[in-house]
Formats: C-alpha cells, sequence, structure tokens
C-alpha cells in the first residue's frame, strides 16, 4: 500500500486516483498507484474478492474504472460467454461487461467523465466503487453458470437474476 500522498480532506472534492486511494484506505482494502494517473486494488465482494483498476485521462476528463471478477473464459465456452455479455449488457444502465482479448478475462468497464476542474467528491468516488462491485455481483453467478454449469446463456441469465432477486 501507498501512502506517499496527501491525505484527503472528506468534505472536498480531490484528484480521482487520490480519493479512489483515500475511500480503498478508509475500507482497509489492499491497493497501490501504478502511477500518478492509475491505481489498482482489491474489493472483496458477495461471490469473490474483485481487482479493481482506475486509470484518469486528464486530457479527456475521464476516470475509467475495470472492475476484473477472476473469470476467465475459455476458448470452448467464448461464444456462449459473448452471447450472454449481450445480454448481461442489455440490462445496464451504466458501464458495460467485456472480455478483454488478451487473456480472455471478463471485466466491468465504466467511464466517468468528470467537469473542468477534473475532480470527484468522496460519495461519487465511493459510488463508482459500489456501483462496479454490485454489478459484478449481480452478474457473477451467470457467468458461472454458462462457463462451469453447463447452461445456455439464457438458462444463466434468467436463474442468476432470480437469484439476485431472492437476496435480502
Amino acid at each position: 500500500m501507498n501512502t506517499n500522498r496527501e491525505t484527503i480532506d472528506a468534505t472536498e472534492d480531490a484528484a480521482p486516483v487520490d480519493m479512489l486511494a483515500a475511500v480503498f484506505e478508509a475500507h482497509g482494502w489492499t491497493h497501490d498507484f501504478v502511477g500518478d494517473d492509475e491505481i489498482c486494488g482489491e474489493i472483496p465482494g458477495s461471490w469473490t474478492t474483485y481487482q479493481l483498476r482506475a486509470i484518469w485521462r486528464e486530457e479527456d476528463r475521464v476516470l475509467q474504472l475495470l472492475c476484473l471478477p477472476e473469470v476467465r473464459v475459455t476458448e470452448g465456452r467464448l461464444r456462449e460467454a459473448q452471447e450472454l455479455l449481450a445480454m448481461v449488457n442489455e440490462q445496464l444502465w451504466l458501464g458495460h461487461f467485456d472480455i478483454w482479448s488478451q487473456g480472455s478475462v471478463l471485466l466491468y468497464r465504466h467511464g466517468l467523465l468528470l467537469g473542468d476542474d477534473g475532480m470527484i467528491s468522496l460519495d461519487m468516488a465511493q459510488l463508482a466503487l459500489d456501483t462496479a462491485v454490485s454489478e459484478c455481483d449481480r452478474f457473477y453467478p451467470a457467468f458461472q453458470f454458462v462457463l462451469w454449469g453447463d447452461k445456455s446463456p439464457r438458462e444463466a441469465l434468467a436463474a442468476a437474476m432470480v437469484d439476485a432477486a431472492g437476496e435480502a
């Protein structure tokens, strides 16, 4: 864990990567800075621990979040996984799921367009992380059903949505 950054005042907006580091630290989540514009860490979810990467593109004022549930898609199940991706992405209002071409890793990706000052509030940073983990948790079972449970994409999505609706 890198702690060479300034301490963030929770009442003020801050640079995106620094604010995310403050959120990670507040929760006691493992994280590290990859550079001035990137942070990676681990966040526990309902089904697994997710790797989260956040990349700040200052020139575009975009903070890109990548949440990886450590799900690898085998070549033999790629077609079914892509079909499920299309159905899952229809359910999302923010972000989307994709299969990274290098390593066939499943990921959730979301970009936040920030204002001219390029700052983010503590609430917005927490909400962005919560949303990424929530969406991964919501659809994690569907991907497991397709990749390991031999269900069709339609069956897997239906089963996952029933399971999610039944959680308290």
